[in-house]
């Protein structure tokens, strides 16, 4: 594999590999279920707070 096979592979399927990454990422973080976990991490720091 030289410079030039490796460069047309990285701009055609590693870009739409990337693309699609990014949109399932987005999509794990924003599904359905999502928020109480979000809102438990949100507050985690607060839950050995003995001052009161």
């Amino acid at each position: 594999m030289n410079y030039d096979t490796a460069r047309h592979f990285a701009d055609s399927w590693g870009l739409l590999f990337t693309v699609i990454l990014f949109l399932g990422l987005v999509g794990w973080t924003f599904r359905k279920g999502a928020s109480r976990h979000h809102e438990h991490a949100a507050n985690m720091i607060f839950g050995d707070d003995d001052n009161g």
